[in-house]
């Protein structure tokens, strides 16, 4: 019996660039707002916005825009002029535009991969966004199956492991993301791949399950072939 038979993929910052264009988005609304703070106060307030509002708004651009907006709000003290709002309405929009670039290793990575194992696409965010990127990436026809989520917890791995797979305890994670795709998956009893991005949301910042048997760690997705083999133990 195989150790392994499915392996679920995150997508931002997995497969392709997603926080690069956040935080360029966030260095523009700074600029708009610069005649009223500074920029390092500007960043920590819109990070307490999107958090204050996760639970309302969920992952993704339009929740981001909102606390854009809200953040403004506060700073300005209820005086954001109407064309600074029409301005951070562009600028969100911006978001939607931004073309799919593909991480190193991904396409032979999921090429290698597919046929030997069921390949499952796990994402959180915006429906129609994460659709999107998806269709623009080329990368669709390598998945089995695609999950688009609220959120991310081990109830999450569970029900899509054992709906699609042989359960969590035959299944494997792989993400940028300790919090959302790391911790959780194991706690399902999955293993966890951790490919770690240059940048990620402060949001998604925990300590890495170290000490968990089921953890591992790798520099690029051309590593996963190496992992899968040593759970093998070939």
């Amino acid at each position: 019996m195989r150790p392994i038979t499915a392996i679920g993929f995150d997508a931002d910052d997995t497969l392709w660039q997603n926080e690069q264009y956040y935080r360029w988005t966030e260095e523009h609304f700074q600029a708009l707002l610069a005649d009223y703070a500074e920029g390092s106060d500007i960043s920590a307030r819109l990070l307490e916005a999107e958090k204050r509002n996760l639970a309302y708004y969920g992952f993704g651009i339009k929740g981001f825009t909102l606390s854009m907006i809200e953040t403004a709000i506060e700073i300005t003290g209820g005086k954001l002029p109407t064309k600074a709002i029409g301005e951070i309405l562009s600028i969100g929009r911006e978001l939607l535009q931004h073309p799919v670039e593909t991480l190193p290793h991904v396409e032979e990575t999921l090429e290698a991969l597919n046929g030997e194992n069921l390949l499952v696409l796990i994402t959180k965010g915006d429906l129609f966004d994460q659709e999107r990127k998806l269709a623009q990436s080329g990368l669709g026809d390598f998945f089995d199956a695609v999950e688009i989520v609220s959120d991310k917890s081990a109830t999450t791995y569970r029900r899509i492991f054992s709906k699609l797979a042989d359960g969590p305890e035959r299944a494997m994670m792989v993400g940028n993301s300790l919090k959302s795709d790391i911790v959780p998956a194991i706690a399902a009893g999955s293993w966890g791949v951790f490919v770690p991005h240059a940048l990620t949301w402060a949001v998604e910042h925990v300590e890495p399950p170290s000490d968990a048997p089921r953890f591992r760690q790798i520099e690029t997705l051309s590593d996963l072939h190496q992992i899968l083999l040593e759970i093998k133990g070939v």
